[in-house]
């Protein structure tokens, strides 16, 4: 088993060597399990479990004080699952992988999605906020249950958007919700069999039932057999160029990983001006990563 797993990309961290520590735990859990598919789901859930990381326990906090979670998952066959918009659910990619193999469905949704863990055992019902996140939340002044419009110009503010929501990401910056994304997810492969998944927490003051790139397949996450990817960062652009789809296309096209990675980030930044971080894997276990962040931490393991 060879497998790649991010921790997110944007602004230096503040403990970085406690966080990749984290990670390399993340990735030497996940190449011990048997399967591409568990291997990533594994390695994830434990980044899902560590508070430092916007997946999971530590999530980011919509416009109306919740976190919710979204996760996606594929394998080389195509077979596909995610789940978003989960309150209280901290093992996202546990439920996209139920979605994928034991439901007909590519995405499952909101409060039936957590229906849906339960009914698999999944917890649910879980405090996703921590000390860091709680006071984080308590230094913002959000206006509640108030009209759709009060609503949309605090989060327009605090995104740094203008009325028109003209810019891009990369723009939003210096407001209270700007900064670190956060966003995990791994890449797994072990006898030319590929698994790609990716886990979130959302992003900070963002309209309650926001979902950015990470559930959507070919944007968060992708893989076909000639390898996969996950995403992280500026979540809307990821979604408006589907920027793992780029990336496997280029393995596709015969890149090798490292490349592929560059090129889909560069074709990110000339089409919206924005920032993300991407990790791939081709179907020989060769990983690459890039990013246009300050940092992206990453961790490799071969089992």
């Amino acid at each position: 088993m060879q497998l790649i797993v991010h921790g997110g990309a944007g602004s230096a961290p503040d403990e970085p060597a406690s966080r990749q520590a984290v990670l390399d735990e993340a990735a030497a859990t996940g190449a011990e399990e048997p399967t591409p598919t568990a291997a990533v789901v594994a390695a994830i859930g434990v980044l899902e479990r560590a508070p430092r990381f916007n997946a999971g326990v530590g999530g980011a906090i919509q416009d109306d004080g919740v976190v919710r979670t979204d996760a996606g998952i594929m394998t080389d066959e195509r077979e596909v699952g995610a789940a978003c918009s989960m309150p209280g659910v901290r093992d996202a990619g546990t439920v996209a992988r139920v979605v994928m193999e034991e439901t007909p469905h590519v995405l499952v949704a909101g409060e039936h999605a957590v229906s849906l863990a339960e009914g698999f055992g999944i917890e649910t019902d879980v405090d996703l906020t921590t000390e860091r996140t709680r006071e984080r939340w308590a230094d913002l002044s959000p206006p509640g249950e108030g009209d759709t419009e009060e609503r949309l110009a605090w989060v327009r503010e605090q995104f740094g958007v203008p009325s028109s929501g003209a810019r891009r990401e990369s723009e939003r910056e210096g407001t209270e919700c700007s900064g670190r994304g956060d966003t995990v997810g791994a890449v797994a492969v072990e006898d030319g069999k590929i698994a790609a998944a990716t886990s979130t927490g959302g992003r900070w003051c963002a309209l309650a039932g926001r979902v950015g790139d990470v559930p959507q397949v070919g944007s968060g996450f992708y893989a076909t057999p000639a390898g996969g990817a996950s995403a992280t960062g500026a979540g809307e652009d990821i979604a408006r160029v589907t920027l793992s789809r780029l990336a496997v296309e280029r393995l596709e096209a015969g890149d090798d990983p490292e490349a592929a990675a560059e090129h889909a980030i560069d074709e990110l930044a000339d089409v919206t001006g924005s920032e993300a971080g991407i990790i791939v894997l081709d179907e020989t276990g060769r990983a690459g990563s890039a990013y246009n962040t300050e940092a992206m931490q990453t961790s490799t393991a071969r089992k």
